[in-house]
C-alpha cells in the first residue's frame, strides 16, 4: 500500500478559510472550501425543492416522488462511479459532477421562477442532480483523506466536518427564510451558483507529489474486486446493511414527513428551516468533540450514537413544537457526528487506499439502496397508517437495526491502531509494482489513491447518514459528504 504523502506547505494565497490547522494542505483547504459553499447552498435547496413541490399543488407523494427520482439513478450509477473514480482522476471527475449539478439546479430554479413546473420536469431534473452526486461521491471520499497524513486522519476529517457543517447551520436557517421571504425558484438559483463555485475551486487542485495509482484492470473486474473485499469484512457490510434501513427512515421523515409536520403544525418552512439548522449545530459540536476525544473502540462508540436518529422520527410523531424538535435534531446532530468521524477513521484505517472509491461507492450504494422506496411509500403509509404511526414505526426501526450491529463482534472490538503502529506497518511492507503504479496524467500532476465526504455528505454509512438532511435523503460526507459525505450520509454534500 502507498504511503500518504507528505503535507505540503500552504502559501498564503490558498487560506481561502481561516485559521486552518498547519496539516493542513492547499488540497486540503479547496476542498474544504468547496464543502463549505456547496453545503451553504444545499441546505437551502433542499427545504426549497420540497415546498417548490407543495406551493405547485403536490401533496406527500409528489414530495416523495421528486426525492426518489434524485435517489434512483444516484443508486444506478454509484458503482460505477466508484470504479471511474479509481481509474480516473478524481478531481476531474468531481469538477464535471459540480457542473452537472449546476446545471439540473439552475434548470430546476427557471422552471420554478416560471411559475410553471410539472411533476416529471421537477423529477427529472432532480434525476440529473443525483446522478451527479453518484460520480461525485466516491470521487470526492478517495481525495479528502489523501491530502493529510494517516497521524492526523481522524482530525482532518473532524476539522472538515466542522467546517461544513457550520455552513449546514447558516444554510438551513437561511434557506428556510428565504423560500418564505422570496419563494423556493431563487433558493435554487443560489444552489445552482455555489455548485459553480465549487467546480471552480475543484479545478485548482495541485496533484503534485501526490501517491499514484496502478491502472486498474476493466471495470466488471473492478467492481467484482470491491465486492469480495466488501464481502470480506463483516463490520463493513453489517454496518452498511444497517443503514440502508437507518437512511431510508431519516430520508422520509426528513424529505418528506418534515416540510408536511412543518406546514400542519409549525407555521411553515421558516420553523423547519432552524430544526435543520439546529441539527447543524450539534454536527459542529460533535465534530469538535471528536477533535479531543478519540475512542480507542470505534465502532462501539460510534455505533452506540447511531441510536439518537430514532429521536427526530419520534419528535415528528408527537409532533413536538419548534424548539422541542430543534433540541432533539441538535442531540443527533451532535451524536451522528461521532458516529461518522469514527466511521470514516476506521475506513481509513482497514481498507486499502487504491480501492477505496470502490468500497465508497458500495458503502453508498448499501446505505441508500432503500431511500427510494422509503421516499416513494411514504405518502401512502400515511394515507394507510397516519403520519403520526408511519414515524414511531420508523423509530422503532432505526432502534432494533443498530441494536443487531452490536451482535457483529467486529464492530463491539475493533480499536483504533496508534500512528506508530501504521508507520512501522507501512515502512516494513517493501513496495511492489503495484504499489509503485504508473502517472494517471502525463506532467508533473499525479492523482491520488484514496472517505465518506458528504452531499453530500459527502458519504457511506456516515457519508449518507451524516448528509442525510443535505442531499438524497443527503457526502456524507459532501461529505459533497460528503464525508461524506460521510455525504455519505450522508450522505452524501458536493
Amino acid at each position: 500500500m502507498s504511503t500518504a504523502p507528505p503535507t505540503p506547505s500552504r502559501p498564503p494565497a490558498a487560506r481561502l478559510l481561516p485559521r486552518m490547522p498547519d496539516w493542513a494542505s492547499r488540497n486540503f483547504t479547496l476542498l474544504t472550501s468547496a464543502a463549505f459553499i456547496t453545503s451553504l447552498g444545499s441546505h437551502g435547496a433542499l427545504i426549497a425543492a420540497a415546498f417548490a413541490v407543495l406551493e405547485h399543488g403536490g401533496d406527500a407523494g409528489d414530495v416523495g416522488l421528486v426525492a426518489a427520482a434524485r435517489t434512483i439513478p444516484l443508486i444506478l450509477f454509484l458503482l460505477v462511479g466508484g470504479a471511474v473514480a479509481d481509474r480516473l482522476p478524481r478531481h476531474r471527475v468531481m469538477v464535471a459532477a459540480n457542473l452537472l449539478n449546476c446545471l439540473s439546479q439552475a434548470a430546476f430554479a427557471v422552471l420554478v421562477l416560471a411559475g410553471s413546473p410539472l411533476l416529471w420536469q421537477m423529477m427529472l431534473l432532480a434525476a440529473l442532480g443525483g446522478t451527479g452526486q453518484a460520480f461525485f461521491s466516491p470521487a470526492a471520499e478517495g481525495m479528502l483523506m489523501a491530502t493529510v497524513d494517516r497521524r492526523n486522519a481522524s482530525k482532518a476529517f473532524a476539522v472538515f466536518r466542522v467546517t461544513m457543517n457550520g455552513a449546514t447551520i447558516g444554510g438551513a436557517a437561511l434557506g428556510g427564510a428565504m423560500v418564505a421571504v422570496i419563494g423556493p425558484g431563487w433558493v435554487l438559483a443560489v444552489d445552482a451558483a455555489a455548485f459553480a463555485v465549487s467546480a471552480g475551486l475543484r479545478a485548482l487542485l495541485d496533484l503534485s507529489g501526490m501517491p499514484r495509482r496502478a491502472p486498474g484492470g476493466d471495470l466488471l473486474a473492478d467492481l467484482r474486486d470491491g465486492w469480495r473485499e466488501a464481502l470480506a469484512r463483516p463490520w463493513f457490510w453489517s454496518i452498511v446493511a444497517q443503514f440502508s434501513v437507518v437512511v431510508a427512515v431519516v430520508g422520509a421523515a426528513e424529505s418528506v414527513y418534515g416540510p408536511l409536520v412543518a406546514r400542519d403544525h409549525l407555521g411553515g418552512p421558516a420553523p423547519w428551516g432552524f430544526a435543520l439548522a439546529a441539527f447543524g449545530v450539534g454536527t459542529v459540536v460533535g465534530a469538535v468533540v471528536m477533535m479531543r476525544w478519540q475512542p480507542r473502540r470505534l465502532l462501539l462508540a460510534g455505533t452506540l450514537s447511531v441510536f439518537t436518529l430514532a429521536l427526530p422520527s419520534a419528535a415528528l410523531a408527537v409532533p413536538l413544537p419548534a424548539l422541542g424538535l430543534a433540541g432533539v435534531m441538535f442531540v443527533s446532530g451532535l451524536a451522528i457526528e461521532v458516529f461518522g468521524v469514527a466511521w470514516i477513521t476506521t475506513m481509513h484505517q482497514e481498507i486499502p487506499e487504491e480501492k477505496f472509491s470502490r468500497m465508497s461507492a458500495y458503502d453508498w450504494l448499501g446505505s441508500i439502496g432503500m431511500v427510494p422506496l422509503a421516499t416513494a411509500l411514504a405518502g401512502p403509509a400515511e394515507s394507510a397508517f397516519g403520519r403520526s404511526n408511519a414515524l414511531w414505526g420508523g423509530a422503532v426501526l432505526i432502534v432494533l437495526v443498530t441494536a443487531a450491529v452490536l451482535f457483529v463482534p467486529e464492530v463491539r472490538t475493533m480499536t483504533r491502531r496508534p500512528p506508530e503502529a501504521e508507520a512501522a506497518e507501512n515502512a516494513g511492507t517493501p513496495e511492489t509494482a503495484e504499489d509503485a503504479g504508473t502517472p494517471e496524467e502525463s506532467g508533473p500532476a499525479a492523482e491520488p489513491g484514496p472517505v465518506p465526504a458528504v452531499d453530500t455528505v459527502t458519504g457511506a454509512g456516515a457519508g449518507a447518514v451524516v448528509t442525510a438532511a443535505t442531499s438524497v435523503p443527503a457526502p456524507a460526507p459532501e461529505p459533497g459528504s460528503d464525508a461524506a459525505d460521510a455525504e455519505g450520509a450522508a450522505r452524501r454534500d458536493g
